[in-house]
């Protein structure tokens, strides 16, 4: 039981680095527009993320639905270790996307 706490409350899997990446990246940005990315549903991992208080809903984007649009918060940035977003390192796309 303790290994298991100790797994969900400091490491985050690869998916939910894939999406917090996305996010911080990419903010404001919707659920649908991080699953076109990632190809995949990121439900959950948004549930988590938001209960781990690593992003946070920012408003919601103009349109259809008026979906929630997803940011970083402080806790991101302490988590990583970075004073502002400015610390990211610039990002380098991918010959595939």
């Amino acid at each position: 039981d303790k290994l298991y706490e100790k797994e969900t409350s400091t490491s985050l899997s690869r998916a939910a680095l894939e999406t917090l990446a996305i996010i911080a990246y990419k903010q404001p940005i919707t659920r649908v527009e991080i699953e076109a990315i990632r190809g995949v549903r990121v439900d959950k991992i948004l549930e988590n993320l938001l209960k781990r208080q690593l992003i946070k809903v920012v408003g919601r984007k103009e349109g259809l639905g008026r979906p929630l649009l997803y940011g970083v918060t402080e806790g991101f940035l302490k988590y990583f270790g970075l004073n502002s977003l400015d610390d990211l390192p610039p990002l380098e796309l991918e010959e595939n996307l």
